[in-house]
């Protein structure tokens, strides 16, 4: 058990490893993209992208965290007959299923744009990222088998790969097409994912073949399929409950653009000027809204495991303990990236994107995005206790709300609107969440903590910004003054940490510690 700890622990230190690695490649993709296409190219992307989500939603029915369990139960028992089997029902379910949904989706694809693409612009990226389905799909169902067999160090490998092979083809192909126009470069854009997909899913094929379960006498793919409706029926149980709210968030977000770009127009707001400003919410704002919240999914990957063990052994107090630690690490992350995005607003905006007038939609969304840090570690507290289907009524319930704010507040105002419309779909996910947990369990804290990092956050403040306003009225660049002054303000947040007891040096562990 020990052993199997250790080991959870560690797979969970390489991926969260990974995570941050291919953010930053990601986010350096991302960066290029949107100054070579600007934000009506991006607007373009962001348009043609979510159908591919629910595609792939659909195709894999939750099957990754089902295999996952299933297959470290079976290799556990020495099963290793089962094992194979698990694996071949759901390349074949998968297969399958992503195959024909792709097919149908480029015999239907013009229909589909005429009714999903309000810039029809977009119809060429549409067609280009349509053949990653059924990629993504085997290659989740391998990757859900690496993570029941706790190979964790092979899927961070095939998952670097990949957004490595992304940044290389991004620039060959945008760079290629760019000429030609830019609905054709963002096609290439798109293209790119395919090629690094498909990269990644022959690293994990490769990586099978090596390592996996080597094939016993008489095996077939005929005998797994034929023996395979108990295993399916096992892989449905614990799959299907999974799969609901990937599909609404899918849905959602493939009639996204269509909500924003319909609600600006209502406001008397152009195609292409609707275009523009829908990318540079989405391609823009959004990524550097995402970028710190990776610590908390990664802390919610470990979270989950941990509240459902305190749950099962019925230890209330571990189990509050465990709530505690991760709510004050998700405000330990979230109020100083808070501050950032909302005080450098502009300056990072224009460093980045060389793109200023994306900095007042961020500047309005990071206050309302805080919410957000805590949002992650809620939603994995409600699947420790048991409770997906809360989980999924929450989403539901939100995402409905955040659409009717979007639509109303976007008709009257704009995209500053949409902004706070979005902003407010968050807040309200976020809470209901927070009330499901705490009608299940309750729900005890205190407020000290919360109000010392608030005066962090408050001197973190205005040290940053009287530190860029020195530095810019001294005439350093512009990429030297918020470096400087961020890092300064971040040493600042640091030390009044300390200096408040908010964080605890433990010199025997050598380790920082939160004491609440």
């Amino acid at each position: 058990m020990v052993q199997h700890g250790q080991s959870f622990m560690r797979g969970t230190l390489v991926l969260s490893v990974a995570a941050f690695i291919n953010r930053i490649l990601g986010f350096i993709s991302g960066m290029y993209i949107a100054r070579v296409l600007g934000a009506e190219g991006i607007g373009l992307l962001m348009m043609a992208h979510p159908l591919v989500p629910l595609v792939i939603t659909i195709t894999e029915l939750g099957l990754p965290v089902a295999i996952s369990k299933l297959v470290a139960e079976a290799h556990a028992r020495g099963e290793r007959l089962k094992v194979r089997r698990i694996l071949h029902v759901s390349l074949a379910v998968t297969g399958i299923l992503s195959i024909t949904l792709t097919f149908i989706s480029l015999l239907g694809s013009e229909w589909i744009a005429s009714i999903l693409l309000s810039d029809q612009r977009a119809y060429y990226a549409m067609l280009a990222i349509t053949p990653i389905a059924p990629i993504i799909a085997v290659s989740a169902v391998l990757k859900g088998y690496f993570r029941g067999m706790q190979q964790m160090r092979t899927i961070a490998t095939s998952d670097v790969l990949e957004h490595t092979v992304q940044i290389a083809c991004v620039l060959a192909l945008v760079h290629l097409l760019l000429p030609y126009g830019i609905a054709y470069a963002a096609a290439g854009a798109m293209a790119a994912s395919v090629v690094s997909e498909a990269i990644s899913l022959l690293f994990l094929v490769v990586s099978y073949k090596l390592h996996g379960e080597s094939k016993m006498p008489g095996e077939t793919w005929t005998s797994h399929l034929k023996q395979g409706r108990s295993t399916l029926g096992e892989l449905l149980q614990i799959g299907l409950p999974t799969t609901g709210h990937g599909v609404v968030h899918s849905l959602y977000s493939t009639f996204q653009p269509l909500l924003i770009t319909s609600s600006l127009a209502l406001a008397g707001i152009g195609t292409v000027l609707a275009t523009k400003q829908f990318g540079l919410l989405a391609g823009y704002v959004f990524p550097l809204l995402f970028m710190p919240s990776f610590i908390t999914q990664s802390l919610s990957t470990a979270l989950i495991p941990a509240i459902g063990e305190a749950a099962a052994n019925k230890n209330s107090l571990l189990m509050h303990e465990r709530m505690n630690q991760a709510l004050g690490l998700g405000l330990l992350i979230g109020a100083p990236a808070t501050v950032i995005l909302f005080e450098w607003a502009s300056p990072l905006t224009t460093l980045v994107y060389n793109a200023p007038e994306a900095g007042l939609l961020l500047k309005i969304l990071a206050p309302l995005f805080f919410l957000h840090y805590f949002d992650a570690p809620l939603h994995a507290i409600l699947l420790g206790l048991g409770r997906a289907k809360a989980t999924l009524w929450n989403y539901v319930t939100a995402t409905i709300f955040k659409a009717v704010s979007i639509f109303v507040f976007g008709s009257q105002f704009g995209i500053i609107g949409i902004a706070y419309g979005i902003g407010i779909g968050i807040v309200m996910q976020t809470l209901l969440n927070f009330f499901s947990i705490s009608g299940s369990i309750g729900f005890y804290w205190s407020i000290r903590p919360y109000i010392k990092v608030g005066v962090c956050m408050l001197l973190m403040a205005i040290c940053g910004s009287w530190t860029y306003d020195y530095l810019t009225v001294q005439g350093l660049p512009l990429i030297w003054s918020v470096i400087v002054s961020i890092v300064w303000s971040l040493l600042i947040y640091f030390i009044t940490l300390v200096l408040t007891g908010t964080l605890i040096w433990k010199s025997k562990l050598q380790r920082f510690s939160i004491p609440w």
